[in-house]
């Protein structure tokens, strides 16, 4: 069975990607993100199908080309299968299938999670097993033991939200366009002052889980408390927010409001500085939680490195963090580079040339899972 070429396509949200490894190595690599999302404060999973369907052929044509290869000497298509949004991963599965049934060649349905979690030997090479995974991004916070390829045991999440979620949440707050995160990070490296204090929570009963929605909060009346002693009212032209009886409503908007535009507007009136130092504290706490749980399962295991992954890993200001965390702890630590921490096709390549050397291939009437766990 021929094994060498194979073509990666990630379509879960909102990036529309391809890439292609040759006999493990990546060769071409390009990853579209839908902007058009910026309009409505969060990702449409309807838009998203749709834009999906448009940008994946020439995504795919264009590795092809840039990696000088023909599509009949592709030897296997691998394709994001869940967990995602259901109409996006039917685009990216529906394509792999045809094409994999088109030129009679498997096909093979990746778990998105478990891409993340080798995504970075696609530039560090081999990890030392067993290690210790985290994904962060915007749809989850997770820790897990890979004692190896394919054998995982999921140790911690968030009871709540997941760490890209809050960050996009507390965005809008703050006035950030969507998605906030590569701008609060940018504030927080930037800025020099005393950052805002926030709590810090703990998850009572399971010292590996994370919990976020206390510090949302916190950030939340925060906000009010410093500008209702200002004399500030919320901007009814706010991304994500609407002035109602109720005053404040976030995320969906009330019966007979409509969403404005995120590219304008501030949740609250608040400085340039005053925003950074919201922005700095926030992302203080959350590196903060994030390595109290990584500390809980790295005492009491003996993992040979750590990996860190996810969209949420190509923030600058964590990055610092976990790499003082590991240097403190003589931990070697790969995170990979920025453009393989967020969705992209290279690791759903790269897992599905790791799958076809070990001779499993997927069904083609193999379902995409929204909800698939790892």
């Amino acid at each position: 069975m021929k094994s060498g070429v194979v073509l990666g396509i990630e379509t879960s949200c909102d990036e529309t990607a391809a890439a292609l490894v040759i006999n493990g190595k990546l060769i071409a690599d390009r990853t579209t993100t839908q902007l058009l999302h910026e309009a409505y404060g969060g990702v449409v999973p309807e838009l998203a199908s749709r834009a999906h369907e448009r940008l994946l052929m020439p995504a795919v044509s264009g590795v092809l080309k840039d990696a000088g290869v023909q599509v009949t000497d592709i030897d296997a298509v691998a394709a994001t299968y869940g967990p995602g949004l259901a109409g996006a991963l039917l685009v990216g599965v529906s394509f792999a299938k045809g094409l994999a049934k088109g030129l009679n060649i498997p096909f093979l349905g990746i778990n998105h999670l478990e891409g993340h979690l080798w995504g970075a030997e696609i530039t560090h090479g081999h990890i030392p097993q067993p290690f210790l995974g985290m994904i962060i991004s915007g749809g989850h916070t997770i820790t897990i033991d890979v004692q190896g390829f394919g054998k995982y045991t999921l140790l911690g999440r968030t009871h709540d939200d997941a760490v890209g979620e809050l960050l996009d949440k507390a965005g809008r707050m703050l006035g950030y366009s969507f998605p906030a995160g590569a701008s609060i990070d940018q504030d927080a490296m930037n800025f020099t002052g005393k950052p805002v204090h926030f709590p810090r929570a703990r998850v009572k009963c399971d010292d590996r889980g994370f919990s976020f929605s206390g510090l949302k909060t916190a950030v939340l009346y925060y906000l009010r408390d410093k500008t209702r002693c200002q004399g500030v009212v919320p901007d009814s032209n706010a991304p994500g927010y609407a002035v109602n009886r109720g005053g404040l409503t976030g995320g969906k908007q009330p019966e007979g409001w409509t969403l404005n535009s995120v590219s304008q507007g501030n949740g609250y009136k608040l400085s340039p500085v005053e925003r950074a130092a919201v922005s700095t504290g926030m992302l203080e706490a959350v590196s903060d939680m994030l390595i109290n749980g990584l500390s809980v399962v790295w005492d009491n295991n003996k993992y040979k490195a750590l990996v860190i992954s996810g969209g949420v890993a190509s923030s600058r200001f964590l990055r610092t963090r976990f790499e003082r965390f590991a240097d403190e702890r003589n931990i070697p630590l790969y995170i990979p580079p920025s453009e393989h921490c967020t969705d992209n096709g290279a690791m759903i390549a790269y897992v599905g040339y790791r799958y076809m050397q070990s001779g499993y291939t997927s069904p083609l009437d193999l379902a995409i899972d929204p909800a698939l766990g790892l």
